[in-house]
């Protein structure tokens, strides 16, 4: 049984709570995920390199940045000196999709590559050889809150089938976006294996209630499926 990982997103978090929320999720998480928007690729502005270094002494667990920014060769290495682990670029976002994935590679870093709903994942097997994820965005990408998008359960099935198609079974999928207790289930059983969820963790009024509900419920998908 493949275990899923289960990442909160400190989007969603209280902004005054954050190495709160972050100490009392520690040991019922694996990942902490933190969405970095620029207010050019995504119409909003969130976190930067300093809200990473300020919360990694809050964790030992890997934070695993979301670079929905132009350009993100840029910042990669402002982000992995500031305590990244992780660090996702989007598919739509560079020119230079592969020497990205490399630089993130050859920091240390943990690369993943994200699609929009609408991208296909067509060509990332030439990109993915020196990758570890991908991230199924199952909203649009730029705010907190949004609902899942119905036909992103497709979506996640059609990569895992093309990952697999092209030798990569290896690479995980994380999907991003609407993902709660409710749909958790169905992503797994679609090919997920990493769960980002904000507003039904980080933003829930009793965050580790949330948290085990939602590896619960992925747990029991994976062992059935």
């Amino acid at each position: 049984m493949t275990e899923i990982q289960i990442a909160p997103s400190l989007l969603a978090a209280d902004k005054a709570r954050i190495g709160e929320v972050m100490g009392q999720l520690d040991d019922h998480i694996d990942v902490f995920h933190v969405d970095v928007m620029d207010g050019h690729f995504v119409p909003n502005i969130s976190f930067g390199p300093s809200l990473v270094e300020s919360v990694r002494p809050h964790t030992e667990r890997p934070l695993d940045v979301h670079l929905m920014v132009e350009r993100p060769e840029r910042w990669v290495s402002a982000y992995r000196e500031a305590g990244a682990d992780w660090i996702s670029v989007h598919a739509e976002a560079t020119a230079h999709l592969e020497r990205v994935v490399s630089v993130i590679r050859e920091s240390g870093g943990r690369p993943g590559v994200a699609l929009n709903p609408a991208t296909s994942p067509a060509g990332l097997e030439y990109v993915l050889r020196n990758g570890d994820f991908v991230v199924v965005m199952t909203v649009n990408p730029g705010f907190g809150g949004q609902s899942f998008i119905e036909a992103s359960y497709r979506k996640i099935a059609a990569v895992r089938r093309y990952l697999d198609d092209s030798g990569l079974d290896g690479v995980d999928i994380q999907v991003d976006g609407g993902v709660g207790a409710g749909n958790a289930g169905a992503c797994v059983t679609a090919g997920a294996t990493i769960l980002v969820a904000g507003s039904a963790i980080t933003g829930a009024p009793d965050p580790v209630a949330a948290a085990q509900a939602l590896r619960e419920s992925a747990r029991l998908m994976a062992a059935n499926s």
